[in-house]
């Protein structure tokens, strides 16, 4: 960033070897003033001389950034689900976070899309095709994945399963926004807000219409980026 502007951003998987991965982000931008959060922040600072910041901090700042009127933020990303609320004056309020199991994340998608072997786009679409929904007993995505192979030899339509997973996965990310003081605006961050069949369950729960950003998967970098520019 150069101010309040964005110059540009990536977005690209870890994968198993993080470091090489910030390695080749790091690479063209010499001397730039780097700020780091998430789950890999500590490791990256002991690579780079950098600031770190929380998450909930970042994805506060960021979500404020991209709508001034944001009163509460939900996060659903690849390893965790977060309900943030900030104050009119952007100041952190309250959050609940869902942390140390999949059920209610971003990779919980993923694994039940790959167990119905549908891409992340047509998980969410064939979702929102079905009619009915095929109900999951389970949330831990060890069992649930194996009660979706178990439903798919038993015939039942993958549309329908799909949509039961949706189902299931809001629930839980429902229940999570519900335990803090939900106000409006509602931002929706993270690589799961663009699930669009998501999105509808989420908002049909909270009978609240969510802001979807252009980038919802940049909130936090965003955050940061603001976090380094003021300090």
């Amino acid at each position: 960033m150069e101010g309040d502007r964005t110059i540009s951003s990536h977005i690209t998987d870890t994968t198993f070897a993080p470091l090489t991965v910030c390695s080749e982000l790091m690479r063209d931008l010499p001397g730039a003033r780097t700020v780091a959060t998430g789950y890999g922040r500590h490791l990256f600072a002991r690579h780079w001389k950098c600031e770190v910041v929380t998450e909930i901090k970042a994805v506060a700042m960021g979500a404020r950034a991209l709508l001034p009127s944001c009163r509460t933020i939900i996060d659903v990303g690849g390893q965790d689900t977060k309900a943030i609320t900030i104050t009119a004056e952007g100041k952190l309020h309250k959050f609940a976070m869902n942390d140390k199991c999949a059920a209610g994340t971003g990779r919980f998608l993923e694994v039940m899309a790959d167990a119905l072997s549908f891409s992340r786009e047509e998980f969410a679409k064939a979702a929102l095709s079905a009619v009915r929904a095929e109900k999951l007993s389970s949330m831990c995505t060890v069992f649930a994945e194996s009660e979706v192979i178990s439903l798919v030899a038993r015939g039942s339509a993958r549309q329908e399963i799909a949509l039961g997973i949706h189902q299931a996965i809001s629930s839980r990310i429902l229940s999570l926004v519900k335990g803090v003081q939900i106000e409006d605006d509602v931002l929706f961050a993270g690589g799961g807000a663009l699930n669009a069949c998501l999105r509808r369950l989420i908002e049909t729960g909270l009978d609240r219409k969510l802001h979807l950003p252009d980038q919802p998967q940049i909130a936090a970098a965003l955050g940061c980026a603001l976090h380094g520019d003021l300090h």
